[in-house]
């Protein structure tokens, strides 16, 4: 059984943790940390880390980049592994991220859901076959109206694991508008479409002559995140120090 602190238990993402744990038997939400205390939970919540005195094997988070430096130095001084899924982290807290994983176990990937990091790996093994048979690679990605980023960083992940496979030999193309010219075999093509509610798709083309292949990921609601999550604490329970991310909880499978 794995116990686990959920940090940010009252937000979307965390009653969603909340929701999925209680229905698995492996895994058990023993304190959440969270200022907000609107919810009434099956379980002990404290306003701070440092007011939780629960045991635990692992934390997961699902809070704001605010509140990481301190979601750090608690994980490493009490020797805790971090499932760490809050986004928008600046570039002096992805270096601590890595430094603290030096000492202490911690999970962070670009994507949670099992499903994308699955299709990675199948992406690996189809541009291993399509690309030295000419096929030409793009990214199609597609989000709600709401999203300021764009492409998505899960269609930049695509494009990495399928250039890592090329040995980082192709280059990314976002937008053809400003030339003419006909497309490089060297690129990697990623469009983004913004409109309605769309919670996440993702399509990755092989583009041959007189055949395409097409894998495609869709995402109907940010429980799949969720889901992932609670894999990736199970998993993460008893590891050595080390920066691990969702490949790492796919091959354990």
């Amino acid at each position: 059984m794995t116990r686990a602190i959920m940090h940010g238990c009252n937000g979307h993402m965390g009653q969603v943790i909340t929701a999925i744990c209680k229905e698995d038997e492996n895994i058990e939400i023993v304190a959440g940390i969270d200022l907000n205390d609107t919810f009434a939970n099956d379980y002990p919540v404290f306003t701070s880390l440092q007011a939780c005195d629960v045991p635990a094997d692992v934390v997961i988070d699902f809070c704001n980049a605010k509140a990481v430096d301190g979601l750090l130095d608690y994980c490493e001084a009490k020797q805790i592994p971090l499932v760490l899924c809050t986004t928008g982290l600046s570039e002096e807290q992805l270096a601590r991220v890595e430094e603290v994983s030096g000492r202490v176990a911690v999970l962070r990937s670009a994507n949670m859901s099992l499903g994308i990091n699955t299709l990675m790996d199948l992406l690996k093994k189809a541009t291993a076959v399509f690309a030295d048979a000419g096929f030409d690679i793009e990214i199609v990605e597609k989000h709600h109206n709401q999203k300021l980023d764009a492409p998505s960083g899960t269609a930049i992940a695509l494009a990495d694991a399928i250039n890592e496979e090329l040995d980082h030999s192709y280059h990314y193309t976002y937008d053809r508008s400003q030339e003419r010219k006909k497309r490089d075999k060297k690129e990697i093509g990623i469009s983004a479409v913004r409109g309605g509610n769309i919670v996440g798709e993702h399509e990755v083309i092989f583009a041959g002559t007189d055949e395409v292949i097409t894998f495609q990921h869709t995402a109907y609601s940010k429980n799949v995140f969720a889901k992932g999550a609670v894999e990736a604490a199970k998993f993460l329970q008893g590891k050595p120090a080390g920066y691990y991310d969702m490949k790492d909880v796919i091959a354990s499978k």
